[in-house]
């Protein structure tokens, strides 16, 4: 089986990917794509969307996290990235898509607003990454990527606040499906992978992670992403700040 995957550095959805592929035991190559960048690459390599993770597997093109999932239970059943039960897969699929859909989008647009104001960090988030060209030179010639970045991504200063006075309600979520065995199970379950990733990368912000890391979601996080590239100092306006700084110490139970 031979597979590629196409990724972004410091893309969730891609380590998402990643974690399935380990997962799964498949060997694949990673190729790093510049943001911005990385969608006329994708054209070039005749992906129907310009958008990672992209994944080449013995001659298919796949795009998106959930769908490849699917596709990598189908190829290697086990370990399984769904269970088997009708109603717990249900309950799986529903916080997978929510993952990929609300908090990945708020993940996203958090810190690309930091990146806005200060895009020194950049460099930490490509650490380990081959791009082609000096990460140091990449950083310095990045103020028209990143803006445009930011752009696409929506992270105007209205949705960015409105992001994080939404995240202690999801952060309430997921605490209460980690409750209810939806996810924290010993095995991963696709739901599991998708949620930890941004987690994890929201817990690279320094104005964020003591939000996260005494919770259950935190915990989680840590627990299956031990290690992501990045680190953010703080950068976010306190004011933004507040809905967090209340959200924290609601406790999880709640």
């Amino acid at each position: 089986m031979q597979a590629t995957l196409y990724v972004i550095p410091a893309s969730h959805p891609s380590r998402t990917v990643q974690m399935m592929l380990e997962a799964k035991r498949i060997d694949y190559k990673r190729v790093d794509l510049m943001p911005v960048i990385s969608k006329g690459a994708l054209r070039a390599l005749r992906f129907k969307r310009i958008t990672v993770p992209a994944l080449k597997i013995d001659g298919r093109r796949i795009q998106g996290s959930r769908e490849i999932a699917l596709e990598l239970d189908r190829l290697v059943p086990e370990p399984a990235l769904y269970p088997s039960d009708p109603q717990r897969r249900a309950a799986v699929e529903e916080a997978e898509a929510w993952g990929d859909g609300a908090l990945q989008t708020a993940a996203r647009q958090i810190l690309w607003a930091g990146m806005k104001r200060d895009r020194a960090p950049l460099a930490s988030y490509s650490e380990g990454a081959r791009l082609g060209i000096p990460i140091d030179f990449a950083v310095k010639t990045g103020a028209p990527l990143v803006a445009l970045s930011a752009r696409l991504n929506q992270a105007t200063d209205e949705n960015v606040r409105a992001a994080l006075a939404a995240l202690p309600g999801m952060l309430k979520r997921i605490d209460d499906w980690i409750e209810a065995g939806v996810l924290g199970g010993e095995q991963p379950n696709a739901a599991d992978l998708q949620i930890a990733t941004s987690l994890r990368l929201l817990m690279t912000m320094d104005d964020v992670r003591s939000a996260l890391e005494s919770r259950p979601a935190g915990e989680l996080a840590m627990r299956l992403v031990p290690d992501y590239p990045g680190k953010m100092p703080p950068i976010l306006p306190p004011a933004w700040l507040e809905p967090l700084r209340d959200g924290s110490a609601t406790p999880a139970t709640q």
